[in-house]
């Protein structure tokens, strides 16, 4: 009997596992969807069906399975991005004066430091990337223009914004990335152009001391396609960020060799919450973190900052925020308050399509070491349109913002380095702010002056006498017109004076010519429009 419910109960869970397994197979659950966002970049697996195998037998079921490094989601649950934002502090102040206002630009592309402390800025002059600029092959198509006549590298003392030295004149077509070594060389990146130049300090004689890629031929192996930025190590050795086509990061020797590459293109198959290491979406900038031997790239479509060893491109850490969004423009490092990224975004690439993804453009000040954003800021605490590049100083106290459109070199100061402001001077920048937001230029700065003691009693002493002087004035009037006078006089009659009394307006029949009439109606339109622009201010 025992053996009879033995063999039924046996009967039973081999049905139960028959029907289960059944199951998985004709509707097979989509486990790797939790970590999978909408299909925006693909990536192809390799290791499905291997996935697939293992999420059928369990995960550690069976031994001799290797376990599969699949991105996770998140712990956290998603924060109310706009909430967080607000809490934010603006840790640096706007400098809407700087740079001076005879520096004319084009969309400007980057930024960076000489040995001078210069702010050195690349631009593109009068030059658009559309959608016509190249062909779906990644070919130029405006080579007939030429290239751009006027300077396209300008250096701006950092107080003033003045010009201090220019050049790049008829050489680039669409520039792209700035970088100034320790030995004062100029690094540069042309899209177009799809290569990559070392020039000497300030330009030299405007020839290029080595050039990589071909020109105007995009490729792969030791060419290049729409190469995006350049970091350069102490001791020569320098890195190429081969951005827009190939999604890769190569590193040569002083001389121009190839040492080593790495990076595979994350825009094929389905994207993550949290990309793969080692793919890039657009790697579109690349700064040092000298203390920890560490390059940094900013993984442009993936809103994320990747850093590796610099001695080998092994992966060491990545670095986002919800807060900062799918889209990381550019970041530099600063070794100030323990190590930290300097970062810009850009506006949301799924606008319209996703509108639960609410995106603000700033800048932010991240913590490597917690990997927390400390602080934001943008022009006159608003929002940026489209940055594009980011520098910032040895000790952190000055940020400059390589702007697209509008075309334009931002400034920033940190607050403790910032001249303290009067009163007045606090309410004059307060409505230079609300000019900027409306697009108008503020109004100079009036220097206010503060009456002395002496001089408030002198205009209450001449105060005081005219409102007497008035006041006997209008006693002496009303007597007049009762026909009597004080202190006995008797009436009077002045050559200005009518049959029935004084009156002012009698003084004025004499000549109108010189007056007209107000027009009451010009007044009131006049105190309408005044009314409205104060509400819009208010």
């Amino acid at each position: 009997m025992h053996s009879t419910d033995s063999a039924k109960g046996l009967g039973s869970k081999l049905t139960a596992i028959c029907c289960l397994l059944l199951h998985l197979f004709l509707f097979p659950q989509p486990a790797a969807s939790q970590t999978q966002s909408s299909p925006r970049y693909l990536q192809n697996g390799d290791n499905n069906n291997d996935r697939m195998q293992q999420i059928l037998k369990g995960s550690g079921a069976v031994s001799g399975v290797t376990q599969l490094n699949w991105p996770q989601p998140p712990k956290q649950t998603i924060p109310n991005v706009r909430t967080e934002l607000a809490k934010l502090n603006n840790t640096y102040l706007y400098q809407s004066a700087w740079p001076a206002k005879n520096v004319k630009l084009g969309a400007v592309t980057a930024v960076s430091f000489d040995k001078a402390g210069n702010v050195v800025i690349f631009h593109r002059v009068d030059r658009i990337w559309g959608q016509s600029t190249f062909d779906l092959k990644n070919e130029f198509q405006e080579q007939y223009r030429g290239p751009i006549r006027e300077s396209t590298i300008l250096a701006l003392e950092p107080s003033t914004g003045e010009v201090q030295y220019e050049w790049g004149k008829n050489f680039f077509y669409m520039p792209h990335g700035l970088t100034v070594d320790p030995e004062e060389n100029v690094w540069l990146t042309d899209v177009a152009m799809h290569q990559v130049f070392k020039f000497p300090p300030r330009g030299g004689n405007g020839k290029p001391l080595l050039s990589l890629g071909e020109r105007f031929k995009p490729g792969s192996g030791r060419k290049f396609c729409k190469p995006t930025s350049v970091a350069v190590l102490d001791n020569g050795d320098f890195f190429v960020a081969d951005g827009y086509c190939n999604a890769r990061i190569l590193k040569y020797s002083p001389a121009g060799d190839i040492i080593l590459t790495w990076g595979q293109n994350s825009f094929a198959g389905v994207s993550y919450d949290v990309a793969p290491q080692n793919f890039f979406a657009i790697p579109h900038a690349l700064t040092l973190v000298p203390e920890l031997d560490l390059l940094c790239a900013a993984d442009r479509e993936n809103g994320r900052v990747q850093c590796f060893f610099s001695i080998n491109g092994t992966f060491h850490s990545q670095y986002h925020s919800q807060l900062i969004g799918d889209r990381l423009f550019s970041m530099a490092y600063t070794p100030a308050a323990g190590g930290q990224l300097v970062i810009v975004n850009g506006p949301t690439a799924e606008l319209g399509i996703h509108p639960e993804h609410y995106n603000e453009v700033h800048g932010f000040v991240l913590n490597m070491r917690s990997k927390q954003l400390v602080s934001k800021f943008g022009p006159n605490n608003l929002e940026f349109h489209n940055p594009h590049d980011v520098a910032v100083t040895a000790d952190g106290n000055e940020i400059y913002v390589a702007e697209l459109n509008p075309m334009r070199i931002h400034k920033f100061v940190h607050r403790s380095q910032a001249k303290p402001m009067s009163l007045s001077a606090t309410k004059d920048s307060s409505n230079s702010a609300i000019s900027k937001s409306v697009g108008e230029e503020p109004a100079p700065l009036q220097t206010v002056h503060h009456p002395s003691g002496k001089a408030i009693l002198v205009a209450s002493l001449m105060l005081l006498f005219a409102g007497s002087t008035f006041a006997m004035a209008l006693l002496f009037a009303r007597r007049r017109k009762r026909g009597c006078l004080p202190f006995g006089a008797r009436s009077r009659r002045h050559a200005w004076e009518k049959s029935e009394g004084f009156k002012l307006g009698g003084l004025l029949d004499r000549d109108r010519n010189g007056f007209e009439k107000l027009d009451q109606q010009a007044s009131d339109e006049e105190q309408e429009t005044t009314t409205l622009a104060g509400a819009q201010f208010a």
